[in-house]
Order: structure tokens, then sequence, then C-alpha cells
């Protein structure tokens, strides 16, 4: 929500602005008014003043730290870039999970967690989302279950990405068996299906109001873990972010019981 109310702010001052700029030269310039020209000049400033700022703030994102063996083949998984991002292949050939990023986080960054999860038998598939937000690209993960034949699939996301996550599983149930969400919440009702929701003890990024309020949109027999010493950040591998709490975990143990947690929703 505040993303969307973010972006809406930021189309209205860039375009508030770039009328202002052309309004002021106008006048200073002495030239006849021309409320169409006026018009026009305004939104072509407002774009470039949009667009540079979209540049400027698209380049702050989170980069991801020491993935390097992780989005390499290893003895078990083998790792393929696709069109729509990576492929993790595992030694499993049933079950498939489609990951959505977290918001301002490149998106290797995951890469670890779904290396480690594709070696227990579940292939992942790492979406690649535009300015690194998910909720840009919330279909992404249609074209992957319509081209391989998993006979189960999962969608989930970190934080954003959850949430995107979510959306998309409540507009595809048919095709949905279920979701992951860390460090997340649904904004709306969800389908009847399988359901787990992960986060730390130490996270300070993740609004607690709200994800106690999403509740009421949980499956009837949702799964909760919460880690003990996990944090925000730890369910990714891109270093502390903003506003996030000190984990008393190592990131790899994080993410080793979202793993453990994740086959347990699969396999109880």
């Amino acid at each position: 929500m505040k993303y969307a109310i973010y972006s809406t702010a930021a189309l209205i001052a860039a375009y508030a602005l770039g009328g202002l700029i052309i309004h002021l030269y106008r006048r200073r310039s002495g030239r006849p008014e021309n409320r169409i020209i006026r018009f026009l000049l305004g939104f072509l400033c407002g774009t470039l003043i949009l667009g540079t700022g979209i540049g400027i703030w698209a380049s702050r994102y989170y980069r991801a730290e020491n993935v390097t063996a992780s989005l390499a083949d290893s003895a078990d998984v083998d790792v393929e870039a696709i069109p729509e991002g990576w492929r993790f292949d595992g030694p499993g050939d049933e079950t498939a999970l489609v990951f959505y990023p977290g918001g301002m986080v490149e998106e290797t960054a995951y890469a670890p967690l779904l290396h480690r999860l594709a070696e227990e038998g579940v292939d992942c598939f790492l979406l690649k989302m535009p300015l690194h937000l998910a909720f840009l690209k919330i279909n992404a993960a249609a074209p992957i279950m319509a081209a391989y034949p998993y006979e189960t699939w999962l969608v989930g996301g970190h934080s954003l990405g959850g949430t995107a996550a979510a959306s998309f599983a409540a507009s595809h149930a048919a095709e949905t068996d279920g979701l992951v969400l860390l460090a997340a919440y649904p904004t709306g009702k969800l389908p009847d299906l399988k359901m787990l929701s992960v986060y730390g003890t130490e996270d300070g990024c993740l609004e607690p109001e709200a994800y106690e309020e999403a509740r009421q949109y949980w499956p009837p027999d949702a799964a909760e873990t919460v880690i003990p010493g996990g944090n925000h950040a730890g369910f990714g591998s891109y270093g502390h972010q903003n506003g996030d709490g000190q984990p008393g975990i190592t990131a790899e143990q994080q993410q080793a019981e979202t793993v453990q947690a994740i086959m347990d929703l699969i396999k109880p």
C-alpha cells in the first residue's frame, strides 16, 4: 500500500512541478499565454523530472552479496537463466515454487535460499522484476506455470514480493496449490489452498498491525513459523536493510529453517 501511495505522490509532484516551471518561465520571458502550449510543455517537463527521479531512485536498490556459488550448477542442482529470471532444477520433478523477490532488492539475493530448496526436491523459479518491484509484474508466474509440467505449483515471495505472490494466488486459484509468504501478508481474501507464513522475531520492517489484520484473509488451515533471532533481510543475501532489527542468527541459519518449514508444508 505504501508503495502505491508514494508512487501516486511522486507522479503528482513531478507534473505539478513541471507545470509550475513552465508557467514561471513564460511569465519571466514575457511571451503571450497559450494554455495548450503551456500544458504540453508542462507535461514534457514533468515527464523529464519523473523519469530522472525514477532513474535515481531505481539505482538505490539492495545489491546481492556472496551469491556466485548459488547461481552456479552444483552436484544436485542445475541453474539456468530463463527469460523470466532463473530456474533452479534439482532432483525433484513433481513440485515447483515460483518466487517473487522483495521490493528494491536485487533478485539474485534469493539464490542461496532457492538453491537450498531445490536441493531438497522443490524446483524453484526466481522472477526478475522491472525496477526490482514485484507489483509491477504480478502475473509473471503465469507463463512459467504454463510452460512446465509440474504436478504441484507453489507461489511465494519475500516482503512486497510475498504480497504480489498472494495477489497472484488469489486471481489464479485453479493453477496454484500453495502460497509461501516470507515476512509478508496478503491484502485480500485468499482461496482455500496450502499456505505458510514465516517471519523472524527480530524483523524491524514487517508492520505487525498490518500483519495481524491480514490474518482474516488466510485460508483456514494456514501454517505459521516464527524463527527466533531471524530478521527481515535474513531471507535473502543482501546485507542489512534500513529499519531492520539485528539478527540473532546468521542468514544461512534463517534460510535453512525457512527451507525446513516449506518442506513441512509440502510433506507434513
